[in-house]
């Protein structure tokens, strides 16, 4: 599938899943920045992001690690097996060295660590649907 908003092209679809609403809503507000971008859902919890992700279809998944009912790394894992398709982007508040591996074991193609979301989210999502 082609992504943009050119004729023809469709715009790339994220899912947002954090249990944290302010935090939600600075993604929303950063990923809709990208003109090319729209986000089709919100999640606070990693069992209600792998119910969406079956429902919305995303293109993207943008999940938190530390996440009530089902952590991010197991909801990766789901929809991993579930939605193939479907790019991840695993965030953290904990240290790259300490998650990163675990992150792309569960499936995600990127790891960003909180701290960073602001300057290097939107590369990694260029990157995963690039």
């Amino acid at each position: 599938m082609e992504y943009g908003f050119s004729e023809g092209m469709a715009p790339v679809r994220i899912l947002i899943a954090d249990d944290h609403e302010i935090f939600r809503r600075g993604l929303r507000s950063l990923l809709e920045s990208h003109s090319e971008w729209e986000v089709c859902g919100e999640a606070v919890d990693g069992q209600q992001a792998v119910e969406q992700v079956r429902e919305l279809k995303p293109d993207v998944v943008v999940l938190d690690i530390t996440m009530p009912r089902l952590n991010g790394l197991e909801a990766a894992k789901v929809i991993r097996h579930e939605a193939p398709d479907s790019k991840m982007v695993i965030l953290s508040q904990h240290e790259p060295r300490l998650m990163k591996q675990a992150a792309l074991s569960a499936g995600a193609g990127a790891y960003v660590t909180k701290s960073e979301v602001s300057r290097e989210l939107l590369t990694a999502i260029e990157g995963l649907i690039a």
